[in-house]
């Protein structure tokens, strides 16, 4: 039976639970900092940077907090992150890189530590649309979109305008996800020093380099799309910038895709091309890709179940004396690949401190590989240089079909070392093989491999040049009647077991064979 005393409890519990929630909900909207009430119109014609930074100020202040930026268009000139804030675009809203004649005021370079060894764009991060520099806790997330449209995509010293997205330097436990960046500049995301990282559900696509993470420790890239047509996808780099040698370490890129279509037909799902204007024409980048920037190293870091989709192929490089160690690639596809598909170099370019020794590559394994309708102007090549080898690679279980086409004066040709050129396929010129080409290189393991050609190509599948220790295992290949499909030219310990049509042999020295 209800009385009159149980309603009058019941109403003063009702009060209370009443009066909790609304605590509850003013506590909930006091965490937020909507950029709005700071001054930020969103309306594409004010400059929004002051009102928010104001926000971004005002949370820091308070201990942190999500600065929200809701639908709208905001014109902004540099933005300065904090420690403990999530900065928050919201679907709907954009902030727009505007341009310095129309009101926009971006941060000058700042004075760098080292900026002797690698670009300008890797050496200063104040002259940013968005930046952090010793931060902790910090994190840009929400499904809005960064549009880079005064950024520069390219500047030499000296030059003080905007040229990145977001810069980050010497932060930890930084989160960056599900936004979009449209035409990002020099750099879409250039992180450097920063540890404990994240980047998940990012589309970039972009003018220039997708993302470069240099010399930064536990990053996980994941669900990334990025589009870069003119400059490198992902990129791991480790520059001299923070003036000592800094690692890239313990890393793992998974289930991405990076191609190279024109810039903004990803977004917009047109995924249009630009055919090369000629023969030399380099095509589109849009990879995966270690170096080229140097010094520290790369260590223990994984890629898995990525797509490469109309770009370069995966490249993994030394030239500055950097040591590459511990690399497991899996579960790769790549389709329309330009050049060669895997790209393992050694250089001798050498942009480091004095006396720095030439760097290392090894122990890399690469395994569960599709490519189909390669260039066949590059096979893959796996190169160190004299004095320099490239150390314990495992290829195995990779289907690869390349456009063919090779001739057999082309198979004749020595390849260029260009120990101090710029790292890229096309500075060797078309390779004298059109599966892999393998030069100063040791304890190289290769199985279950299948290497075919679109049309025919009169070039052996593979060539191996002063290699010591060589294993070959499950490898199918055909090439027409009478043209050796191996070639071998100073190599030691060969060990060739299960290759089609080719009885199983052990060489202790081959000076030069051929084998059909």
């Amino acid at each position: 039976m209800i009385t009159i005393s149980n309603l009058k409890v019941t109403a003063k519990l009702l009060c209370i639970i009443a009066l909790v929630c609304c605590s509850c909900a003013v506590f909930a909207v006091d965490t937020f900092y909507n950029v709005k009430n700071y001054g930020a119109k969103g309306d594409g014609k004010s400059m929004d940077a002051p009102g928010i930074n104001k926000a971004i100020e005002d949370a820091a202040a308070n201990g942190g907090g999500t600065v929200l930026i809701p639908a709208g268009n905001y014109l902004c000139g540099s933005i300065h992150l904090k420690s403990n804030i999530n900065l928050f675009i919201d679907q709907g809203a954009t902030i727009i890189a505007a341009a310095v004649a129309g009101g926009a005021v971006y941060d000058e370079p700042e004075d760098s530590e080292n900026d002797k060894f690698q670009d300008f764009g890797h050496s200063h991060w104040h002259n940013s649309l968005i930046w952090g520099e010793n931060l902790e806790n910090v994190s840009i997330t929400g499904t809005g979109r960064i549009y880079g449209k005064e950024l520069v995509r390219n500047n030499g010293r000296g030059d003080k305008r905007p040229n990145k997205t977001i810069s980050l330097k010497r932060c930890k436990n930084v989160l960056l996800r599900d936004f979009t960046i449209y035409q990002g500049g020099w750099f879409g995301i250039l992180a450097t020093g920063v540890d404990n990282f994240t980047l998940d559900n990012l589309k970039i696509d972009t003018n220039r380099d997708g993302m470069d993470i240099d010399c930064c420790h536990y990053v996980n890239v994941s669900n990334c799309k990025v589009n870069s047509p003119n400059d490198d996808g992902i990129c791991l780099k480790s520059s001299f910038a923070l003036n000592e040698f800094r690692s890239t370490e313990n890393v793992t890129i998974t289930n991405c895709i990076v191609s190279g279509y024109n810039m903004g037909t990803v977004l917009d799902g047109t995924y249009k091309r630009t055919p090369p204007s000629n023969n030399f024409d380099r095509g589109p980048f849009g990879r995966i890709k270690f170096g080229t920037e140097s010094n520290g190293g790369f260590k223990n870091i994984t890629i898995s179940n990525c797509v490469f989709d109309y770009c370069r192929g995966l490249a993994i490089e030394t030239t500055d004396g950097a040591s590459i160690e511990d690399i497991a690639v899996n579960n790769i596809t790549m389709r329309d690949i330009v050049n060669s598909p895997i790209y393992l170099r050694i250089g001798g370019r050498m942009r480091a401190p004095e006396n720095t020794p030439p760097g290392q590559i090894k122990r890399v394994n690469i395994g569960n590989m599709v490519v189909y309708n390669a260039d066949p102007r590059q096979a893959s090549i796996i190169s160190g240089i004299p004095g320099a080898y490239i150390d314990d690679v495992s290829i195995h279980d990779i289907n690869v079909y390349t456009k063919g086409g090779g001739t057999v004066e082309q198979s004749k040709r020595d390849m260029p070392e260009v120990i101090k050129d710029y790292p890229e396929p096309e500075r060797h010129g078309i390779t004298p093989a059109y599966g892999f080409y393998v030069r100063h290189a040791k304890n190289i393991d290769l199985h279950n491999i299948k290497i075919s050609s679109l049309t025919e190509d009169h070039r052996p599948v593979l060539f191996f040049d002063d290699v010591k220790g060589l294993k070959m295992k499950f490898i199918d290949v055909v090439k027409p009647t009478g043209e050796p499909r191996l070639t071998f030219k100073d190599v030691e310990n060969i060990n060739i077991s299960d290759i089609t049509d080719i009885k199983d042999i052990k060489i202790n020295k081959a000076v030069f064979k051929e084998l059909q």
